[in-house]
């Protein structure tokens, strides 16, 4: 018999109240960055609302993990220490999300540590190593194939946590330096400067421009949506929407999405069980293609592909409305079945691949008025990247949560009792004495309505039973004090009841996977080197950050320009009419392509280091 397996759908939150509605629209967890040393910078919290979040989400059974995965120095790691502390007992939360392996060697409290993506988990050596070095989930590179997900499964009982939607980097993360050579903000320590969505243009080895203004590492958005049934049968356990940086509408949007695609599976597979309580009822129809994204990719899932860069753009495109069918002075129209609304804001690539933007004013039928009439054909195809209507929707209460509750309502000696269960197996009851009086007519219906009633609390009443030997009466305002103070009593239990996982550390000694630790271990702080140590590896470069390397791979993609011209040459008919190495240029900005073919990963060197 299959052993049932908690599946987690974990949802980003910028800060408390996209934390909370990720939790409202069916996230199971939510990750947050930390008050400082996240992975976005741009994305700290205070200490009071990750406490507030926590509460609010182990309500449901849900659990919070705080991002701390930045690559710290010595003074840092010391104020990392004071901090985790805090996390663990002030503000409640299950885990942290960790990079910089100092933080193991930390006088720490008990609780669970996450690896990061940016550690680079991509093969089943690593994932092995931290499994017996005491992580409790590990994150996974987006890049990884379907194939590569169950091989890494199959060898680990540790739940493995798979992005399933949002930005994509184009570098294994952890492993881009690019930033940091070129302006001093470092990927690793939450300040990239994003040099992958600017345009380049792309030379020969002779100076011949190949194609120019192109935004040739700028990947489209990530979307498995269709692809989760297969991602939990290959041994993922916990799906990831990326997006610590969004606003609240696209969490809302998304996660909804996510979580109704999930419960159908769940609902299918027995195996399969959810990692949190409570249902969510929307008020809308979730649709991803009405939040930000570049279009959208399986990256490797299944196969390299060609389609999965966003060459044109790193601005959102929004969801495909149809082709421009008329254009006049004063109106355009478009062939299409999408209800396009006033305040809309459209987009459509020029005759130069460039993405402009209409505003539309109002709309009377299939009329679109704009705000001024664009220089643009008939048959251009048209995008919407701002639904105004969908996002008024979301703008108000969009999604409710809700425990599903039975009542027992039973006469005592002295009175009644009433009595609530949830559907996590919590029960209260409560006594109440109360001189009986007999009904002159049927309450039965009067009462279960009454009960049935729970207003803005978080649950949900599913029966209401009623165990008399005759009927009372009993004034309403008397019986919805009572289940005032049933409902209360529950949820008093329901936050008692809640335990932070307890998870004892103990040092480890297991050999590293990688005996000679480049500047790709990141190893920023003396506790980190220790550890590499201690695991029988030899630390002969520090981080990056800390001393830079000349002539070294700033960055390393396993997606690859020439395949993506269809030049590589493993496909038929890939041969092109340049001289190697290629180059790609932006202001003062050169950069070196290497292309490791027997690999699959293409190298990015700065030209400026010849070394």
């Amino acid at each position: 018999m299959l052993k049932a397996r908690k599946i987690e759908l974990l949802a980003p939150a910028k800060n408390l109240e996209c934390g909370i509605e990720a939790i409202n629209h069916g996230a199971d967890a939510i990750y947050i960055g930390a008050p400082k040393f996240s992975a976005r910078a741009a994305a700290g919290n205070t200490l009071d609302d990750i406490k507030s979040l926590s509460e609010y989400a182990h309500l449901f059974g849900a659990k919070v993990y705080v991002a701390l995965n930045t690559i710290l120095n010595d003074a840092e790691l010391k104020e990392t220490e004071k901090l985790i502390w805090q996390l663990y007992n002030d503000a409640k939360v299950d885990a942290l999300i960790i990079q910089d392996m100092g933080i193991t060697m930390l006088d720490r409290p008990p609780i669970a540590l996450h690896a990061s993506t940016q550690m680079d988990n991509r093969n089943a050596e690593k994932a092995k190593f931290l499994e017996k070095a005491g992580f409790t989930q590990i994150v996974l590179p987006r890049e990884l194939t379907i194939d590569e997900i169950k091989e890494i499964a199959d060898q680990v009982k540790t739940p493995l946590e798979v992005f399933v939607h949002g930005a994509l980097c184009v570098c294994y993360s952890g492993q881009c330096y690019l930033s940091q050579a070129i302006s001093g903000r470092s990927a690793n320590k939450g300040a990239c400067a994003q040099y992958c969505r600017l345009p380049y243009t792309l030379e020969d080895a002779d100076g011949e421009e190949i194609m120019a203004k192109k935004h040739f590492l700028s990947m489209k958005d990530l979307n498995l949506s269709d692809n989760l049934e297969e991602l939990l049968n290959a041994g993922a356990s916990s799906l990831k929407i990326e997006g610590r940086l969004k606003d609240v509408s696209y969490v809302k949007n998304v996660v909804a999405y996510y979580r109704q695609k999930l419960d159908k599976i769940l609902e299918k597979h027995p195996q399969y069980i959810r990692a949190s309580s409570g249902y969510s009822t929307y008020t809308f129809e979730p649709n991803p293609e009405k939040s930000f994204n570049r279009s959208f990719t399986k990256y490797f899932l299944h196969d390299r592909k060609n389609d999965m860069w966003s060459i044109n753009s790193p601005k959102s495109l929004g969801e495909p409305v149809g082709k421009l069918s008329e254009i006049t002075t004063k109106y355009i129209k478009i062939n299409t079945t999408k209800k396009i609304h006033n305040g809309d804001g459209l987009c459509y690539f020029n005759n130069k691949k460039e993405l402009e933007g209409i505003h539309v004013n109002r709309v009377e039928g299939d009329v679109i008025f704009p705000a001024s009439i664009p220089e643009i054909k008939k048959g251009t195809y048209i995008y919407r990247n701002y639904d105004h209507e969908f996002e008024k929707l979301l703008s108000k209460k969009s999604a409710e949560r809700k425990i599903e509750t039975s009542i027992d309502f039973r006469e005592t000696s002295f009175g009644f009792s009433l009595s609530i269960n949830d559907e996590d197996g919590n029960e209260a009851t409560l006594n109440f004495e109360l001189e009986k009086q007999a009904a002159q007519k049927d309450q039965t219906e009067n009462i279960k309505n009454n009960l049935s009633k729970t207003g803005a609390t978080i649950f949900k009443v599913t029966d209401v039973n009623i165990h008399w030997s005759k009927g009372w009466f009993i004034q309403a305002s008397v019986l919805s004090e009572w289940k005032r103070l049933l409902l209360e009593k529950l949820l008093s239990l329901r936050k008692i009841n809640y335990r932070q996982d307890i998870i004892p550390h103990h040092q480890t000694t297991h050999p590293f996977p990688i005996s000679n630790i480049t500047y790709l271990g990141n190893v920023m702080n003396d506790k980190s080197k220790q550890f590499y140590t201690q695991h029988q590896s030899i630390v002969a470069q520090p981080a990056f950050e800390r001393q830079a390397q000349n002539g070294v791979p700033l960055m390393f993609t396993r997606h690859c320009i020439k395949q993506s011209l269809g030049w590589c040459p493993k496909e038929e008919n890939s041969k092109h009419p340049y001289k190697e190495p290629f180059f790609l240029k932006y202001n003062n900005t050169k950069l070196r392509l290497l292309f490791d073919c027997k690999n699959c990963e293409m190298k990015v060197y700065s030209d400026s280091d010849k070394g």
